[in-house]
């Protein structure tokens, strides 16, 4: 399916652009062309043609306005449309006239609405399928593009560029997602509010993903999904190229009765839900945390391996991971002899070290015995990975470990690696460093060894 004036658009037309600071459509505006609505953020805006439309203005943000998108004298392959419901079946008709490749309906008061609402929404797009217009929502957030540098939607800023899509039925959810981006440093290719889905449905944006290059991994929220038997096709397809990764939301009768007047949509049987999901091929997260620490880890780790050791600084969280990894079935391998021979051959580590798996180097560890220490058993062939625990000690060099473990992945890319460095003020610009180096990293142990059992069923999946 081709998306690429939605995705890759060279202009953008902003109907509904308005002189109103705390409006919508100034805020879309601001986005397009600056990138963000925050002053001094670092972001760029769109590098293409930005159209605002409003016939009660000349310009705005220094732009030139126009009465309407018949009157743009250029091709205009996206319009944002941030306008009354009502006004909006009249603006596709102008938008099929001016052969706009594709539409985003940012505007409430559709299908989510009631009858007469869906009415105007089924209006709209048969308006739109006579132009062969492609639409997103509406009732929706927008739709960003990092890499792109578009920031066609009304949240304030764009997360940094990175390989990981998430669609999202909830566009507030996309807002609190991006904010927390930001602050982690974590990165995407695409973000997609889609809302009540009137026309491109969520089978639609796997299709164009699974052929995008800078997508890895894709992560979806779903409230509801309308043709479920065309999901499961098309995502049993994907998956194969790519991980899909879903939160579902309505999992309870509360939950449920929110989402029909939140998208309209229906939400059905959680269990039907996980039952499709398993069937093709789609992992499920319970939480939002877990959707993203499992897209991040599969991105970055795209090891089949499962025969892991745990190497610590300190006993008790050693401890409770491997109960974790014994909990998810994570093999947890023993360490050979002559492997033992080669850590008591190196000089370096204690003498109480714990010869065995979890390896505990002991809390004085200094970065050398983690670097021995990954050096050693990452280069044994029956040892697929490892999970690496620091603990903050008096003597402990954060910065100095994260630069350990982020060289032993470059040295042995085949192997699986996930950091768990427990802590927070302390911690926090290791943990930066080594996601910013492709490493995942985590503050509990569980969370790793959660998502390190979801990579382990993702690969064994896809060699059946």
């Amino acid at each position: 399916m081709n998306l690429d004036k939605l995705f890759k658009p060279k202009s953008i037309a902003v109907i509904g652009a308005s002189r109103d600071e705390t409006a919508v459509g100034f805020g879309i505006l601001k986005n397009l062309i600056k990138g963000t609505v925050f002053e001094n953020d670092g972001a760029t805006g769109f590098p293409g043609k930005v159209f605002p439309v409003n016939p009660k203005a000349d310009t705005l943000l220094d732009q030139k306005c126009y009465s309407s998108v018949l009157d743009i004298p250029d091709p205009v392959d996206l319009a944002v449309i941030v306008l009354p419901a009502k006004i909006v079946p009249v603006i596709m008709k102008q938008c099929v006239n001016k052969q706009v490749g594709a539409a985003i309906i940012i505007s409430a008061g559709f299908g989510e609405s009631g009858a007469e609402g869906k009415k105007l929404q089924d209006e709209v797009v048969s308006i739109a399928q006579k132009g062969n217009i492609r639409i997103v929502g509406p009732n929706c957030l927008g739709v960003i593009r990092p890499h792109a540098c578009m920031n066609a939607s009304f949240a304030p800023t764009v997360p940094p560029k990175g390989d990981i899509a998430f669609i999202s039925q909830s566009g507030a959810l996309v807002d609190s997602v991006v904010d927390w981006a930001v602050e982690r440093d974590y990165g995407f290719s695409t973000i997609v509010s889609y809302g009540n889905a009137a026309d491109l449905a969520l089978h639609d944006y796997l299709q164009w993903l699974a052929d995008d290059e800078e997508t890895k991994t894709i992560a979806l929220y779903i409230e509801g999904i309308q043709d479920g038997k065309k999901f499961m096709e098309v995502a049993r397809e994907v998956s194969k190229k790519k991980p899909i990764i879903a939160l579902k939301g309505g999992k309870t009768n509360a939950g449920s009765q929110a989402i029909s007047s939140h998208t309209g949509s229906l939400a059905g049987s959680y269990e039907a839900y996980k039952a499709a999901f398993h069937q093709s091929g789609v992992i499920i997260a319970e939480d939002l945390n877990e959707l993203f620490s499992t897209a991040f880890t599969l991105a970055n780790e795209p090891s089949s391996g499962k025969r892991m050791v745990i190497i610590t600084n300190a006993g008790g969280p050693g401890v409770c991971t491997a109960d974790y990894c014994a909990d998810l079935g994570i093999e947890l391998v023993e360490i050979k002899e002559e492997t033992l021979a080669k850590l008591d051959a190196s000089g370096v580590m204690h003498p109480a070290y714990s010869r065995r798996n979890p390896l505990d180097l002991v809390g004085d560890a200094l970065p050398i015995r983690y670097q021995t220490a990954l050096d050693i058993l990452l280069g044994e062939t029956y040892i697929d990975g490892a999970i690496v625990i620091q603990t903050l000690q008096t003597m402990t060099n954060p910065l100095q470990d994260a630069a350990v473990i982020i060289a032993a992945k470059k040295k042995n890319p085949p192997k699986l690696i996930i950091a768990v460095f427990m802590g927070g003020k302390y911690t926090k610009e290791a943990v930066h460093m080594l996601e910013n180096n492709g490493v995942p990293t985590f503050n509990d142990p569980h969370d790793a060894a959660k998502a390190l059992k979801k990579v382990i069923e993702y690969h064994s999946r896809k060699k059946t």
